[in-house]
């Protein structure tokens, strides 16, 4: 199992929309509207690391509103 975090640029006033949005798709844990400079932080799990990108590229990105993402995989060292 790959884990990461997604860190989510949106528009102005998008953020909530967004993280309620993405807190649907499968495979997402977590979806949390925060300050700083993303908007949004989710958790987000799959079964390969191409998968989660499928999953990032295919549904996360999609959603309207969002401007930026970066994706941060959870390693254990």
């Amino acid at each position: 199992m790959v884990q990461a975090y997604i860190l989510i640029q949106t528009e102005v006033g998008k953020a909530s929309t967004v993280a309620d949005v993405i807190a649907k798709i499968p495979g997402v844990i977590q979806a949390e509207d925060v300050t700083g400079p993303y908007d949004v932080i989710v958790r987000a799990q799959a079964e390969t690391v191409d998968e989660l990108g499928r999953m990032v590229v295919a549904k996360v990105q999609q959603v309207d509103g969002i401007t930026r993402t970066l994706t941060c995989p959870v390693v254990h060292l």
